[in-house]
């Protein structure tokens, strides 16, 4: 068999085996993936860290890193000790009172002409199954601790290290092609840097007015219900909706004055999200068309579930910068041109 038969062949095997164990061990790949995903959006902040300077003094990587940590882990115990014990009792007795509320929301249902003939057992597993995972994303998020803990270390190593992994990963590309894709990758990563922190100052927004509002109407379970909203709206398109049926249920249970006003706030503040918030704050960020970020969330929600859902639009992002370096360019008339 001549040579370059051989290595071809030796490639193949070799790609496939490591196809193969990248598959088992596709849930490792995955955290590490979302480690280095929020490393990106964090070691801006270090740099700003690093330019704070007492006379000649500056403070050094580590040191930033360590005031960045204890920054947060501040910020962690004033949410703990004064946030999350009204949220935890809220989703407690949201979940505990549930079958009651899909009880009476059946009784409800049936009330109406058109739908006396309804089953009340179909309506409690349809509003069972799509609200219980949507009350999920709380159990999801509390159960799982370890791997909670095992992303922040690997994020703090991303973080610390980064530039190396960085340099090592562009390095393993013939020589000729690392200045091209170190060129693309620094964009990529400005992109989804750009589109995280946006995200996260819209969830930032819609849990805050979510939590006024309701508490203002008085709704139960208003800061449970904030929380969902604010979090699930890191999920474009899928989580306002979810968090939207979410709390029309729970205000539908109460009286249809609190349903209308629900339904009012939430059409209003889509109305300005899209129109002012989302084009200021996202204005230089991904720039993805609509269908493209619905098809990125249908991909990523299959293939991991809430976790993908979450990374599936900066990874669209990164992956609209390759096409557009690799693909479009290269095939562009000045590209042909030339």
């Amino acid at each position: 068999m001549p040579s370059h038969y051989r290595s071809a062949v030796l490639f193949t095997f070799a790609l496939g085996l490591a196809l193969y164990v990248a598959y088992l061990v596709r849930d490792v790949l995955l955290l590490v993936y979302v480690s280095a995903l929020f490393a990106v959006v964090i070691s801006p902040g270090i740099r700003i860290v690093r330019r704070i300077h007492i006379g000649k003094w500056r403070p050094s990587r580590g040191l930033s890193i360590l005031i960045i940590l204890v920054f947060g882990l501040g910020l962690l115990g004033l949410l703990l000790a004064f946030v999350i014990p009204p949220i935890y009792r809220d989703a407690e007795a949201l979940a505990t009172a549930w079958p009651q509320h899909l009880a009476a929301l059946s009784q409800k249902i049936r009330s109406f002409p058109f739908a006396r003939n309804l089953d009340p057992g179909i309506v409690r597993q349809h509003a069972a199954t799509a609200i219980g995972g949507a009350l999920g994303v709380f159990t999801t998020l509390a159960g799982g601790l370890l791997g909670f803990f095992s992303f922040l270390i690997l994020t703090a190593y991303f973080v610390v290290d980064g530039e190396r992994a960085f340099d090592w990963a562009v390095s393993l590309v013939p020589r000729e092609h690392q200045s091209r894709l170190r060129m693309t990758l620094v964009r990529a990563e400005s992109r989804m840097r750009l589109w995280l922190v946006g995200q996260g100052a819209l969830m930032l927004i819609l849990g805050t007015l979510t939590l006024i509002v309701f508490g203002f109407l008085g709704i139960k379970y208003f800061y449970a219900l904030a929380v969902f909203a604010g979090v699930t709206n890191f999920i474009p398109i899928i989580g306002p909706l979810a968090s939207f049926a979410l709390s029309a249920v729970v205000a539908a249970l109460e009286s249809p004055g609190k349903l209308l006003a629900v339904v009012i706030f939430y059409v209003a503040y889509q109305q300005v999200e899209s129109a002012f918030l989302t084009p200021r704050i996202m204005k230089s960020t991904v720039d993805l068309p609509a269908l493209a970020v619905i098809i990125a969330l249908a991909i990523g929600g299959s293939l991991a579930g809430i976790l993908g859902a979450l990374i599936a639009v900066p990874s669209a992002a990164l992956a609209a910068v390759l096409i557009d370096e690799y693909v479009v360019k290269k095939n562009s008339p000045a590209a042909v041109r030339k």
